[in-house]
């Protein structure tokens, strides 16, 4: 049993000093028996660069990765943001313009109803704070999504060297399992193969 392990270890020790390896500025060379050549892409992806033209103008960080996929995405993020923004604030200025007509009237009474809308002075009260509470969180998402769209196109310029193993997966299978305790049981597993 100690034979193969020993042979397997003078195998892989050999197989490991065939190799020299040479290492420039930019390039990488590896020369063996076959010889591979990685260049790589720090000088034509800068991170800086991505973050800097993200911050300045948003999308344009993603069109420097070259990931022109994701532009409508960032654009459409923040037009549907934008739009709820402003139906908020449409409903908060309208509302709020009755609310102090009720009050400057005298009709903050509890049967009191405002004449062009027919609500009484709390429910205007409640349908203000609503629409102001709803307006603050639709801005407070559009800073998320500026600061998102940021942080991906510098992660995204940093992954440019990432090298996927194309025999990575990640897939849902059946599991049968016999158990002496519990017995035959089935269900569903996550397997993942790298």
């Amino acid at each position: 049993m100690i034979v193969p392990i020993i042979l397997l270890g003078f195998i892989c020790a050999s197989a490991q000093g065939q190799e020299r390896v040479v290492v420039t500025r930019d390039t990488i060379v590896m020369e063996s028996q076959d010889s591979a050549l990685l260049e790589s892409y720090a000088r034509r992806f800068n991170p800086g660069r991505s973050l800097l033209l993200a911050a300045v103008v948003p999308g344009l960080g993603q069109v420097y990765n070259k990931k022109y996929w994701k532009l409508p995405l960032v654009y459409g993020g923040f037009y549907l943001i934008g739009r709820q923004i402003g139906i908020y604030n449409d409903v908060y200025r309208e509302y709020k313009g009755h609310l102090y007509y009720n009050l400057e009237n005298g009709l903050a009474g509890a049967n009191a109803i405002n004449p062009a809308t027919e609500f009484r002075t709390r429910e205007l009260r409640r349908i203000v704070d609503r629409a102001q509470r709803e307006r603050d969180f639709f801005i407070i998402l559009m800073g998320a999504m500026y600061i998102l769209q940021i942080v991906d196109a510098h992660v995204d310029s940093h992954l440019k060297e990432f090298d996927l193993n194309p025999n990575l997966q990640v897939r849902i299978e059946p599991v049968f399992e016999q158990n002496a305790m519990l017995g035959r049981r089935t269900g569903l597993g996550l397997v993942m193969c790298f």
